[in-house]
């Protein structure tokens, strides 16, 4: 492919939620995957086009079924993916390399528990979700804050162009990998394509962000609309 003649992989096209992957398996075919490979894969012109790109592979521990590694269509290399980890154990049980359920997952910050059910639903045993700026990590000095019931929101500011709000309140949430998150009032005229990619590579964000724009409907129930983290 391009100037990756060495990708004569077998893949499958998967989604999740609007999430679209191409998923490998790197346990029965040799995968040595790159950044520049990954950005090959993901692009949508040139490549097979995703999201992301999904890889199966033995695992290097013990106590995991296998290791899920997970690149972006920039060719970084991130954390997790929840829709990501619902193909991939979907993925696993099709091509018959495990019927273990609940399946262990390695990925880079632990470990993952993935339920597939008898509905074809798979749940996602994430782990425990922390509000804390240095989990994304997220430089807070000097930012003005304030509280807002068990949680701290951070007011950052934006060079964006005029009659979009140059500022935003921002919650740190960490679920495996980095969100910045937003109230919005509605999701669907949130201007998340100015304002995503200006929080993702905001410079306090070390390691770039994902930028969530949440729109409360009620009590129990919010809609998400997220500007992804390299994709």
């Amino acid at each position: 492919m391009g100037d990756n003649p060495g990708m004569n992989w077998n893949f499958t096209k998967m989604h999740g939620a609007g999430n679209d992957f191409v998923v490998l398996d790197g346990v029965r075919q040799t995968i040595d995957m790159t950044p520049e490979r990954a950005r090959a894969l993901g692009d949508r012109h040139f490549g097979i086009g995703a999201d992301q790109i999904l890889l199966v592979e033995r695992a290097t521990r013990p106590d995991a079924d296998f290791r899920y590694r997970i690149f972006n269509s920039d060719g970084s290399e991130v954390e997790h993916c929840g829709n990501g980890a619902r193909c991939f154990v979907r993925f696993v049980h099709e091509q018959g390399l495990s019927d273990r359920n609940p399946l262990r997952a390695e990925i880079a910050t632990g470990i993952l528990v993935l339920d597939e059910g008898d509905d074809e639903q798979v749940t996602v045993e994430m782990g425990s979700t922390r509000f804390d700026p240095a989990a994304l990590p997220f430089d807070t000095a000097g930012l003005a804050s304030q509280r807002q019931g068990e949680d701290t929101l951070w007011e950052l500011e934006l060079d964006t162009p005029a009659g979009v709000p140059a500022k935003v309140l921002l919650s740190a949430v960490a679920i495996s990998n980095p969100h910045a998150v937003q109230v919005v009032d509605n999701v669907d005229t949130a201007p998340v394509a100015v304002q995503g990619p200006l929080i993702e590579t905001h410079p306090r964000f070390a390691r770039r962000v994902n930028a969530g724009f949440m729109q409360v409907v009620d009590r129990h129930n919010i809609r998400l609309r997220v500007f992804e983290r390299g994709a």
